[in-house]
């Protein structure tokens, strides 16, 4: 169990390291773009970031996007 947790926090930081260079993502580019072939794995990671109040979900027109938290208000504002 501590294993997989571990798994987890590494990739969640490899998802938040990739948010801080970019503005706002869709997930399966996000996914990519981090090397996560596991779905399961990427939306633990997610979650992680999720329950920790370090990422946004915005919906557009054409499905989400994911950013850092407070990043698109910041550079809207």
């Amino acid at each position: 169990m501590q294993e997989q947790n571990h798994v987890i926090g590494e990739t969640a930081g490899k998802i938040y390291r990739i948010l801080e260079k970019s503005s706002a993502m869709e997930p399966a580019s996000l996914q990519k773009e981090a090397g996560v072939t596991d779905s399961a794995l990427f939306n633990q990671a997610l979650g992680w970031l999720a329950r920790e109040d370090k990422i946004d979900f915005q919906k557009r027109m054409r499905g989400w996007t994911i950013s850092l938290a407070g990043v698109l208000a910041e550079r809207k504002g």
